[in-house]
């Protein structure tokens, strides 16, 4: 199933957030596809594998074996889970065959299954300000061993050799594993924090007004944009003393992305200008001829000071900040300016004015995603006042204009509008996310300001089958009892079982004759008890 991120333009809560510019809340749909994403672009288990039998400085030699190399890496199954203030526990499951020269002669394989698990801590890094993720508490829990060392022949022995050998190679080589996972989905974050243009006007940049939290279900970022002119500017986003709130019944593990309709009000604003426009066309669409023999009909005195027809020339001034509103299923854009009529005149001189109308109309909003864009069209809502600011020509009721400036703000300057909107507002690059599949919702917030939501759903590789989320309890993690898909020990790709906890191998008493018979060997000195582990070819995963 492709992950789904909620862009919703939605309401309002009673609350104490100052700067309410947009919400992501993140599920593990998301995190899932990112980890996913990042383990495969990086192809980091075969590269380690493929270091494993370099030498590096300052490392020292297993005893016993020599020779060692790492192949038939299989696919890992990545098992992701929320832990409430703390961030993410991870558990990537895979196996490998691990080669040599063994302290007894000859050649040695040794197939591994193992979980890797590890805290994934989300911070807020200081330098960028930027979310990241750090990794601590590594472990490495082998799942099944199989060996073609001879079972029957010093068990205890090979056992230890065994349990030694992996200890020293799969720490240190599979948790580096995970930090380089982790670097590749920090560095996605990069882009959320660049200006991006909204056409020739201004930018908007996405930050962090907070650190990241994390709760059972998802991760929350609370961004705080900030929107520049292009002569730099700030347009403030005005105190509505609420909090965002992700409203009710989106799927359990989707993602949300909320933009507030006073965020989006401060990027319209930065397009203010634009919204003020000179029509002289003659015909507009629907609209009667746009000449002084039509204004006549309304305003009989224009007839006695043009008896020949003459061609309107209007302005529309927006001379407030543009304000968008929002109820469930509908979402408005408040425009309060004036229109200006003028008679046109030969050679290219000046326009005479005719009078000047003050107005304050809706239009009805429509959105889309296009790209990395909110799309904005609209339509004539109502004209909800008309008012007589100065006349040049009479007195006169401007309420008998009322229907026709309401067609001549549907087919004349609604497309005008529409044009400048087409630059799209931009929408927060992270994660590498994909707005493509879109999917938006405009939501009522009963007794508060609207705001505004959308839904989006990223392109994504499909996940392996036993992504699922898991619910730790608050603290760390037990590792021990964390549930981890495992994979079974064969020559192909892994195939997922169901989730088992860690294995500790038992301690086992070693006896002076043993110890003897190892060293003489060549194998590793007795650091620990030793551990009984199977080792035929034929033996099954090892379990608690």
């Amino acid at each position: 199933m492709l992950p789904i991120l909620c862009l919703a333009l939605c309401g309002l809560l009673t609350g104490t957030r100052a700067d309410p510019g947009a919400l992501l809340r993140l599920g593990m749909d998301v995190m899932n596809h990112e980890v996913q994403s990042a383990m495969d672009e990086s192809h980091i288990l075969e590269k380690t594998a493929a270091e494993a039998g370099k030498k590096r400085p300052g490392m020292k030699p297993i005893k016993g074996i020599t020779d060692l190399k790492v192949k038939d890496v299989l696919l890992p199954v990545i098992t992701l889970s929320f832990v409430p203030g703390v961030g993410i526990f991870q558990c990537v499951s895979t196996g490998m065959t691990i080669t040599g020269k063994s302290f007894m002669g000859g050649n040695m394989e040794i197939l591994v299954v193992l979980n890797i698990t590890a805290t994934n801590w989300l911070l807020q890094d200081e330098e960028t300000g930027l979310p990241m993720f750090k990794s601590e508490g590594c472990e490495v829990i082998l799942v099944s061993v199989k060996t073609n060392l001879p079972s029957n022949m010093l068990p205890k022995v090979v056992n230890k050799f065994l349990d030694s050998t992996l200890h020293k190679v799969l720490p240190g080589m599979m948790c580096p594993a995970v930090n380089a996972v982790l670097v590749y989905v920090n560095k996605k974050w990069a882009n959320l924090s660049v200006p991006m243009p909204v056409g020739q006007v201004g930018t908007v940049k996405y930050g962090l007004s907070s650190t990241p939290t994390t709760t059972a279900s998802y991760i929350q970022v609370d961004l705080s944009p900030v929107v520049q002119q292009q002569e730099g500017h700030i347009i403030k986003l005005s105190d509505a003393k609420e909090d965002l709130e992700v409203p009710e019944g989106y799927a359990e593990g989707s993602s949300q992305l909320l933009l507030s309709a006073t965020f989006l009000t401060a990027e319209l604003t930065l397009l203010q200008k634009s919204f003020d426009v000179k029509i002289r066309d003659m015909k507009i669409g629907k609209l009667p001829p746009q000449t002084t023999e039509t204004l006549a009909g309304f305003i009989p005195k224009v007839a006695e000071v043009y008896p020949e027809p003459k061609p309107l020339v209007t302005q529309i001034k927006i001379n407030k900040p543009p304000r968008v509103t929002m109820k469930t299923g509908k979402s408005l854009l408040h425009l309060h300016g004036t229109i200006e009529m003028s008679a046109a005149r030969r050679r290219s001189k000046a326009p005479v004015s005719l009078f000047i109308l003050e107005v304050l109309f809706n239009l009805k909003i429509q959105y889309s995603v296009h790209g990395d864009r909110l799309q904005i069209a609209t339509s004539l809502d109502r004209l909800l006042s008309l008012t007589q600011k100065s006349s040049k020509i009479c007195a006169f009721d401007e309420q008998e204009m009322t229907g026709f400036i309401s067609d001549y703000l549907q087919e004349a300057y609604v497309p005008v509008i529409n044009d400048v909107l087409q630059v799209g507002l931009p929408l927060p690059d992270f994660l590498g996310m994909n707005y493509h599949r879109s999917e938006l919702d405009i939501v009522e917030r009963p007794g508060a300001e609207f705001e505004v939501g959308m839904t989006v759903a990223e392109l994504a590789h499909q996940l392996p089958p036993n992504h699922q989320l898991t619910a730790p309890g608050e603290g760390a993690p037990d590792r021990s009892r964390s549930r981890c898909g495992h994979i079974r020990a064969t020559s192909g790709p892994g195939q997922v079982e169901e989730p088992t906890g860690g294995w500790e191998p038992p301690p086992t008493p070693r006896g002076a004759e043993e110890r003897r018979a190892a060293q003489a060997h060549g194998a590793p000195e007795d650091e620990d008890s030793g551990s009984q582990m199977d080792t035929g070819w034929n033996s099954h995963p090892v379990t608690d």
